[in-house]
């Protein structure tokens, strides 16, 4: 069994695009004929550019290789060029290839992929999701109205999830971090409020932020929200300086998450050994691939750390998300995203049922995609997956995150 061909589909979902602009879904193909899907989470190049990453990452380290030796391709790619070092851009093209080899490895056995990682440890698994505009929601408002992120959670409470995460704090921007303004402080605290009153103790409040903050800041945010049990307080201070982690746990009582902007074993441990992150974000689509993931996972059992596996991408990184679940010991909750699109994308081969999903029983991702549903949907715009503001945080007007995507025209 070799791999032989690969080929790269970048689809659009439709407004209002959540799960970012595009998905970037690669489909490699065995010379004796099974196939496997894999998709690369956020480049931070654009997807023409990102293509020929991808194509250069197959094509030297993993082209004519048994897909069973995931550890050497790996290794080819981390220390391609004289590196040895975590990579995003090329780590993110081999995350996605590496999680199709999965797939194909699990076709040629007939077993889902979680039982070549150890099998199965939970037969369900706990998701939390954003919080999104209902259909009587003005898109444009919900962002800034606390009363409508309640309504919002109250559904969610209502479908069955015990975790919901919103994001009310402000623009992330290019700049780094900021001061919050003291407007965003006192919306975050409303938030929490409207939301704790709507579903008492029902769910776990996920208070979501993007790497706002300096230090200061996202202390002063951190300790203003304490009074309303967050589950986390994520991302709270760019990823760049992963010694500041420690300075927040240390005057925050939120217990703090991050990992989706992470990758490989290399710095999650380094944000281990530094102290103050106890729950990880990996993006699998990212972080190196599910063999990699599985490695941060068991890393992280010996700092009595969570798993909370992060989606902001289509429902191929969902599957591979929910095959490392399935078989780690050590999983908080995962992260899902419920669109018509993720789900006609997969054929419904996932579905949330009362706020978990099932550990899938189908052969490799035990997934089903439509590859002309994929296709029908191509990406023409020149936005890269996320964008981050140029304009500073603004201290007289109104800041809003809006969900990951722009708003579509009222």
């Amino acid at each position: 069994m070799k791999l032989q061909d690969l080929d790269v589909i970048v689809t659009a979902p439709p407004a209002p695009g959540w799960g970012g602009r595009y998905w970037i879904l690669v489909k490699l193909t065995t010379a004796c004929g099974i196939t496997g899907w894999g998709e690369c989470y956020a480049a931070s190049v654009g997807p023409d550019a990102m293509r020929g990453v991808i194509a250069d990452v197959f094509e030297r380290h993993m082209a004519g290789e048994n897909p069973e030796n995931i550890e050497r391709m790996f290794r080819r790619a981390y220390s391609s060029g004289f590196t040895q070092r975590s990579d995003l851009t090329v780590m993110g093209a081999f995350s996605g290839l590496e999680i199709a080899c999965w797939d194909i490895l699990g076709k040629a056995r007939d077993r889902p992929v979680w039982a070549l990682l150890g099998g199965l440890m939970n037969e369900r698994i706990r998701a939390y999701t954003y919080l999104y505009p209902l259909p009587q929601h003005r898109m444009a408002d919900f962002w800034t109205s606390p009363d409508m992120a309640a309504e919002s959670a109250l559904d969610c409470i209502e479908r069955g999830y015990t975790a919901v995460k919103f994001d009310p704090a402000g623009p992330y921007t290019m700049r780094g971090g900021h001061q919050p303004a003291m407007r965003d402080i006192t919306q975050s605290v409303a938030f929490c409020k409207a939301i704790r009153d709507a579903v008492g103790d029902r769910a776990d409040l996920l208070f979501g932020t993007h790497g706002q903050f300096t230090t200061a800041g996202a202390i002063r945010l951190g300790q203003a929200l304490e009074p309303y049990a967050p589950l986390w307080f994520e991302e709270p201070i760019p990823p760049d300086n992963l010694t500041e982690f420690a300075e927040v746990a240390r005057a925050v009582r939120i217990p703090l998450s991050t990992g989706e902007r992470l990758t490989t074993k290399a710095e999650f441990a380094a944000l281990l050994r530094l102290g103050g992150v106890r729950i990880l974000q990996p993006a699998l689509g990212r972080a190196g691939g599910i063999w990699e993931a599985r490695k941060i996972a068991a890393m992280a059992e010996g700092f009595n750390a969570e798993i909370a596996p992060h989606l902001y991408a289509g429902p191929v990184e969902w599957a591979a998300n929910l095959h490392l679940a399935a078989t780690i010991p050590n999983l908080l909750m995962a992260e899902t995203i419920e669109t018509p699109f993720h789900d006609a994308l997969i054929r419904g081969a996932i579905r949330v049922e009362n706020g978990f999903v099932a550990a899938p029983q189908g052969p490799g991702l035990g997934i089903d995609v439509d590859e002309d549903l994929a296709r029908a949907h191509p990406y023409t715009g020149n936005d890269l997956h996320l964008q981050m503001q140029e304009a500073p945080c603004d201290y007289h007007g109104q800041n809003a995150f809006q969900g990951g995507a722009p708003p579509p025209a009222d």
